[in-house]
């Protein structure tokens, strides 16, 4: 028994020790700060977080409070945040996971701690809850905290970077839905604050996760190349050094690698090979200008001179520094042609526009530590009004409202200018339309068209950086259905939205009342069961676009309709069932039902896919899986189970919004189904091509071409190839061999 007691105090004695290390750090990282120095409150929060945690461990084993100092020395560290948000950090989770309320913090510490962990509580536990109206719920609360106070949503992001670099621990149908998540609201969000560093490590880790064998790929051709760069670097940027020496400038010169989330993702978009690539490596000239006010001229003046050592690209001139991005990013990017005939981007800034693109608001917005207070500045603000315009007219539909807020707050920047030559920002890919919505909605909805550079253009005309707009309108106009196709902004689609919603109210009543009277003269009853039977046969998801429908006179009730609600449904055939993509198992087995989760199921464990069960789960068209794809499960209403890649479009909005439906699933196949792949070709036509390829594929891998379709032009050819394989592996050494086709320049398996 003493033996026992003995070993728990020691381990005790350990854990203080590591608690009481962690919390020193973080005390000598704020000392080192340029903070006014407040550290009563912050070992005040310190021992009230550690009281009220106490004995309560993490998944990983460590005591709880660990987490509050990993994400307070984050805030101070990484953000460059005050004694506010270190307190706040310190305490984020006291209220949700333990007896205390936020008027005890409240009283405590006072009015604005207690408002920015009152607001961290109501976004804990991951944005999302069960069901996706929730979710968008907890989402627009997490935004309307935000606009209150944005070091709700600064620490909220470093705790989400803490859980991340944390992950390890987790179950991994756990670790697919945060990683989900992360890359879904988390990434962008870090982004649109200009947090680059933690946006890039959140999205490396979330890839880390997600695709551990192609993150271990790219990090090991990295590793691999880094010589190879190093030497570039050298060569590339001596007569640089030399130029800037010469200038009598302070500088530093940094190479800057492309991460591996952002390689993958250039894969993946632009179908190249990881040799392909050509922008792994930019340099950064980070400057300390001699005067602060002419830092912009200084940027140009390096411009300058080193455009004269290397040839620069026209088209890749990119002035962020009298135009900045709208998260305060400030540089100048020029893109020169190296000796070794390699474009390489050189990105010129100061320390203080260096300082502002590693730690985002944080470093731009300082805090007065008195009246705790943001500084006031147009963009933020800007911003933040976006944000509240979205929630005065929010979507229905929770995953709608999620993507009209990714679409307005994690897009790119375009400069547009109004006739009087104000400047608008806009998002890249916006339209005239989405132009006259942002300066006024009575604009947008009596809009009949625009001159853009005083030339007449339709409302779907795409905006260009630097174009010249002026709305046109009507009194006679009004918001068509249509227009929603070409808006892309947040407000546009909100507002458009809202007017047709508020004409289609009317129509669907008309629609439901007619449906109703078909009913009761058919002598049938208007039940939810009959009413989803319809909703199958017109191929609508709801009741309320049934209604709309009938209202709208495009379904018109008839016989058949009579047919469907009165038959019996014939067993196997279901409207539901959807294409599984393989072939090769035993007929006599088609009639085997779809597997069903009951109430015993271990969402933790693994599913594992094998020739004996494959047929029981679902396998939609978003993504068309084979064996060896990194996959993941998701329990759809009906409780059966959907297999997806788990970098599928369809799939990332289901890891942000049902995370506790997602599962993990590994595959246990023998090579004996067939499965459909295509492959895409592109190249340079000649004789014996299309020889060469059926070749490589029939020869070499005694693998079924299904379908060949070949069209060439002016020389060059694009072609699909249908094969039947067994897994990806197949697909794979199929994709390597042909690469090595003479004239075949691009080939990619594409679905």
């Amino acid at each position: 028994m003493d033996d026992h007691q003995n070993k728990d105090n020691m381990r005790e004695v350990a854990e203080d020790k590591l608690i009481d290390g962690a919390f020193k750090h973080l005390i000598d990282t704020y000392m080192a700060s340029r903070h006014r120095k407040k550290i009563d409150i912050i070992t005040k929060a310190f021992n009230f977080a550690r009281q009220a945690h106490k004995g309560v461990r993490r998944l990983s084993g460590e005591p709880y409070i660990m987490h509050p100092i990993a994400v307070a020395q984050i805030a101070c560290e990484e953000m460059g945040l005050g004694s506010t948000s270190i307190v706040s950090a310190l305490l984020h989770d006291v209220v949700e996971d333990t007896d205390y309320t936020v008027e005890d913090i409240e009283n405590i510490f006072g009015s604005k701690v207690a408002q920015i962990v009152d607001g961290l509580t109501k976004i804990s536990g991951g944005i999302f809850g069960e069901q996706a109206s929730a979710q968008a719920e907890n989402f627009k609360k997490l935004l309307l905290t935000m606009s209150d106070d944005i070091r709700v949503i600064l620490i909220k992001i470093c705790d989400r970077l803490h859980n991340m670099r944390t992950l390890a621990s987790q179950p991994a149908n756990k670790q697919y839905k945060i990683a989900g998540e992360t890359l879904y609201i988390y990434a962008p969000l870090a982004n649109r604050l200009g947090l680059n560093k933690i946006k890039t490590e959140l999205e490396d880790l979330s890839f880390r996760y997600e695709h551990p064998e192609e993150y271990a790929s790219i990090e090991n051709k990295l590793a691999m190349t880094q010589s190879k760069r190093d030497m570039l670097f050298d060569d590339f940027t001596k007569p640089i050094r030399a130029a800037l020496d010469k200038m009598g400038i302070k500088y530093e010169l940094k190479a800057r690698v492309k991460s591996p989330y952002s390689i993958w993702n250039k894969m993946q978009n632009k179908h190249v090979s990881f040799e392909e690539i050509y922008d792994i490596l930019a340099v950064r000239i980070i400057f300390q200008p001699k005067e602060r006010d002419e830092e912009i001229n200084e940027c140009f003046n390096i411009y300058v001179a080193i455009s004269k050592i290397y040839k620069s690209h026209p088209d890749r001139l990119r002035d962020w520094v009298n135009h900045p991005k709208a998260n305060g990013y400030q540089a100048l990017h020029v893109t020169l042609m190296s000796k070794q005939g390699q474009w390489i981007e050189v990105q010129i800034r100061s320390d203080r526009m260096d300082e502002i693109a590693e730690q985002g608001f944080a470093a731009h917005w300082k805090y007065k530590e008195g009246g705790d207070t943001v500084d006031d500045d147009s963009e933020l603000n800007n911003w933040l009004s976006t944000i509240k315009e979205i929630l005065d007219d929010p979507q229905p539909d929770a995953m709608d409202f999620l993507d009209t807020i990714k679409l307005n707050l994690f897009a790119s920047e375009i400069f547009v200018f109004t006739p009087k030559g104000e400047i608008k920002t806009m998002p890249t890919g916006c339209t005239a339309l989405d132009f006259a919505f942002q300066i006024h909605t009575f604009l947008g909805s009596h809009c009949i068209g625009a001159k853009v550079n005083h030339k007449l253009v339709p409302l779907s005309h795409k905006l260009q950086s630097g174009d010249q707009v002026e709305i046109l309108t009507s009194k006679s106009q009004h918001v068509q259905p249509a227009w929603i196709n070409f808006a892309t902004t947040a407000k546009a689609k909100g507002k458009i939205q809202a007017i047709l919603r508020r004409d289609s109210r009317e129509t669907q009543k008309k629609g439901e009342a007619a449906v109703r009277d078909w009913m009761q003269q058919n002598e049938l009853q208007m039940t939810t069961a009959n009413l989803d039977k319809l909703c199958d046969f017109h191929n609508v998801q709801k009741h309320e676009q049934l209604f709309f429908a009938v209202g709208e006179k495009s379904i018109a009730l008839s016989d058949k309709d009579l047919d469907v609600l009165r038959e019996k449904k014939k067993e196997g055939t279901s409207s539901w069932l959807k294409r599984i993509p393989f072939f090769g198992h035993d007929k006599k087995d088609d009639k085997k039902e779809f597997f069903v989760v009951g109430s015993d199921f271990n969402k933790k464990k693994p599913i594992i896919i094998s020739e004996d069960n494959i047929e029981t789960f679902i396998f939609p068209n978003c993504c068309h899986v084979i064996p060896g794809d990194d996959v993941l499960g998701y329990i759809d209403n009906k409780k059966r189970i959907e297999i997806h890649k788990r970098d599928c479009p369809v799939a990332n909005r289901l890891k942000a919004s049902f995370g506790n439906r997602i599962l993990d699933a590994k595959w246990n196949m023998h090579k004996r189904m067939f499965f459909d792949a295509t492959v895409e070709i592109h190249g340079i036509d000649r004789k014996g091509m299309l020889l060469d390829v059926s070749k490589v594929i029939t020869d070499q891998f005694d693998i079924n071409i299904h379908k060949v379709t070949i069209s060439s032009d002016h020389g060059i050819f694009d072609g699909t190839i249908e094969l039947r394989v067994h897994d990806r592996d197949e697909v794979k050494v199929i994709v390597e061999s042909l690469r090595k086709v003479e004239d075949l320049k691009e080939v990619q398996r594409i679905l």
